[in-house]
């Protein structure tokens, strides 16, 4: 499997995943606004008998890039991958969703989502902050966040994703699925994509 492939794919106007799991129906959600996708593989996913594609973690794998950014460390053990792009309160998000699956169900689960996020908005690392609080619907009050630093860049550990600020207009976000993949999975995760300029 390749990332710097890409091949048409049309999704349905909802989908069944499972995120840390629990079953949930995807629907178009406001926060994703124009939702543009594309498959970051080389050709369609073939099915296996058990239903689900998992893939190891290979030089190619760790060769991706995202919208300027270099993908360095994937943990291993996750899906396949979707490229996405959308804009939500003036801010465009470019991400890269792997996902296991269908289950015989028919649903999907989320292994681990990497996403810029560009806007005039991203001041610094506080207006980052504020900024994902309300996209992600997080009471600032109650969300538990720690400063981590991500590969020299200033940023916030919650138990499920990482955020950082990489500089005025330009952030960053890693998140996992903590049910099957560790802390550590997903520190050096978010510690291997940086722009691609500052490997």
């Amino acid at each position: 499997m390749s990332c710097s492939s890409s091949w048409s794919l049309v999704r349905p106007a909802t989908r069944r995943i499972v995120i840390g799991g629990a079953i949930a129906v995807l629907a178009a959600p406001a926060a994703l606004g124009v939702l543009t996708a594309t498959a970051a593989a080389a050709g369609p996913v073939p099915s296996s008998a058990s239903g689900s594609h998992r893939t190891s973690q290979s030089t190619q794998q760790r060769a991706c890039t995202l919208d300027g950014f270099a993908i360095d460390h994937l943990p291993g053990g996750i899906g396949s991958p979707s490229d996405f792009e959308y804009e939500w309160e003036d801010v465009v998000f470019h991400s890269r969703v792997w996902e296991t699956g269908p289950d015989p169900e028919g649903a999907t689960k989320v292994d681990l989502t990497v996403k810029t996020i560009r806007g005039e908005k991203v001041i610094d690392l506080e207006t980052l902050r504020t900024f994902l609080t309300e996209y992600h619907e997080k009471d600032p009050e109650s969300w538990e966040l720690t400063a981590v630093d991500v590969g020299g860049y200033g940023g916030y550990r919650a138990e499920d994703q990482v955020f950082f600020f990489v500089s005025p207009g330009v952030a960053a976000e890693v998140s996992i699925d903590r049910t099957r993949f560790s802390e550590e999975d997903l520190l050096a995760t978010a510690a291997g994509f940086h722009p691609e300029n500052s490997a």
